[in-house]
């Protein structure tokens, strides 16, 4: 979401740091913290291996062996190696198990208390093997568990509570390891204590406070994070694909299994004008309302739609895996006729639907067009963002309708002439000629017209006659596919079929081949064995938004 919703959170009242648990934590948030503890890990095992046997690496490449050997320090350099395997153990859990993020950062905190006594063994095991009063004078320096103990609510953040008792903990480890040297008879018993509990006191129990402060920061972030990415009853979880009007993200319901592709539009896509961007958020509600009311399975399910205390609209979809058709078509290159035949007349059906409710689409584009793996059906289509749907009957008002500030939206590889001149009253036929358009794409991999310019494209739309798709293919096109296909692109609306249902007649008898579930499921198979989430409309990078036509008047 955008940044004021950010604000917002911030000014509502800190969370509770009592009883806090990692639910309170976005769970992507939670899911890079995971990996981080990976590379923390990784990092760990490095700088060990490099600080324990660095001079003899060294020494053995270059022939110059250092005075002492790996005997010499055989306890410590075992403590070395166990912390090597510990950092590496680590990060493979993080990369390759199936533990849950919050688990993974509760075992981190286990590894912050054995890796800062790995540490600590390493500096502290065999200090002042004599006394002498005089070492009075000698500094020790700040010992590495501080960074430790400071970095790691960084690296891998957990509840400030937690990260207390880990860090108070790893604090302990350096007073530890001096007690067990004393007694093993690597330090000098005369060594006193005190001198180690007023050393440790000002450098590593400090730093305990200075973590949890950093802990207690994260914690809230994160928690104020989570409230903002609140949406009506969802909450936002991954983000999917942004776009020039705003952004899709992966949501989940509160109460239901259920998940969900929530689309923001952002507050700024309605216009700087405060009369105009209401006039503009009206519409947006009526068109979902409408969109929403819709019955075919061929068009995507809207679940919910409201305005967020920042501004921002949004809509609640199903969540679909697959392909749109604009990829589709860029990754495997055109399709064979009969299955471009089998997508096509689902649109229709959508389409159809529309229609018969006195409503158009505007903006039917590959895009647009999704062929999903929808439970047992394979290439099952999905027209979506209606964003640009208008009521059948209503005028234009200029190159497609102003939406805000003076910009027309549109795209202008798929524009009908009649909504590029703005002449006269729009119908479902300018959806008729953007799907001729798609199924131009579809069986050609070009689009119809491609001007250098998204102004050139259109006067090339409302001017110039198209080039049969048979003579731009080396795939095999049926006349009567290619005749169906000019037919939907006539400049005459009066001229191409007046009905989604007539041009769906036309589709079946343009094909002698068949293409089925059953087939497609093959190919899908064999291609998308694991299909993706998909973005949605032109929010979505993923969707082609980039040729939105933005033309000032």
């Amino acid at each position: 979401m955008n940044t004021s919703s950010l604000d917002k959170a911030a000014a509502t009242p800190t969370p509770s740091l009592s009883g806090a648990s990692l639910s309170c934590l976005p769970p992507d948030l939670l899911q890079e913290a995971s990996q981080r503890l990976g590379w923390a890990g990784l990092i760990y095992a490095g700088t060990f291996f490099f600080a324990s046997f660095g001079t003899h690496f060294v020494g053995t490449v270059t022939g110059v062996l250092p005075e002492h050997s790996l005997a010499d320090n055989a306890l410590q350099n075992s403590v070395s190696v166990v912390a090597i395997l510990l950092g590496f153990v680590v990060f493979l859990f993080s990369r390759y198990s199936n533990l849950r993020p919050e688990l993974l950062l509760d075992i981190g905190l286990i590894f912050e208390v054995v890796g800062a006594f790995g540490i600590s063994m390493t500096q502290f095991w065999g200090i002042f093997p004599e006394w002498d009063p005089a070492l009075l004078d000698r500094y020790m320096g700040i010992p590495w568990e501080c960074v430790w103990i400071i970095f790691f609510p960084m690296l891998a953040p957990n509840t400030p509570g937690k990260t207390l008792l880990a860090s108070i903990a790893a604090a302990s480890t350096g007073l530890l390891v001096v007690l067990l040297s004393k007694a093993g008879g690597a330090t000098s018993p005369e060594v006193p204590m005190s001198i180690f509990a007023v050393y440790f006191l000002f450098t590593t129990y400090l730093c305990v406070g200075i973590a949890y402060l950093i802990a207690s920061i994260v914690y809230r972030f994160g928690c104020r994070l989570q409230r903002a990415r609140e949406v009506g009853s969802y909450h936002l979880t991954r983000l999917l694909g942004e776009g020039g009007m705003g952004e899709v993200w992966l949501a989940k319901h509160r109460m239901l299994a259920r998940p969900a592709a929530v689309k923001l539009i952002r507050p700024e896509a309605f216009g700087s004008d405060e009369a105009g961007a209401r006039t503009v958020m009206r519409r947006f509600e009526r068109e979902a309302q409408a969109t929403a009311a819709l019955g075919s399975t061929h068009t995507i399910e809207l679940y919910d739609f409201g305005t967020t205390e920042e501004g921002a609209f949004y809509y609640v979809m199903e969540l679909l895996r697959g392909v749109n058709l604009d990829d589709l078509v860029k990754k495997f290159g055109p399709a064979p006729a009969a299955r471009a035949v089998y997508l096509l007349r689902q649109v229709c059906h959508s389409l159809g639907d529309a229609h018969d409710n006195g409503m158009i689409h505007r903006d039917i584009k590959p895009a647009n067009i999704l062929s999903c793996h929808l439970g047992p059906d394979y290439d099952f289509v999905k027209v979506l963002d209606f964003g640009l749907v208008k009521a059948a009957g209503t005028k234009e008002t200029g190159a497609t309708e102003l939406t805000a500030e003076g910009i027309a939206t549109g795209t202008p590889a798929f524009m009908a002439p009649e909504m590029a001149l703005g002449k006269g009253y729009i119908d479902g036929r300018v959806d008729i000629y953007g799907l001729g358009c798609v199924a131009y794409w579809l069986v050609t991999g070009q689009h119809v017209f491609k001007g250098d310019t998204p102004l050139a494209t259109v006067v090339a739309h409302v001017q110039e006659k198209p080039v049969p798709p048979s003579q731009r293919t080396e795939l095999e096109i049926p006349e009567a596919l290619e005749q169906a296909i000019l037919k939907c692109l006539e400049k005459d609306p009066d001229n191409r079929p007046q009905t989604a249902a007539e041009l769906n007649r036309m589709w079946v008898e343009s094909v002698d081949g068949d293409w089925s579930c059953e087939i497609a499921a093959e190919w899908w198979g064999l291609h998308l064995p694991d299909s993706e989430l998909v973005g949605f409309g032109d929010a979505g990078e993923e969707t082609g938004s980039q040729e939105i036509l933005a033309v000032k008047r």
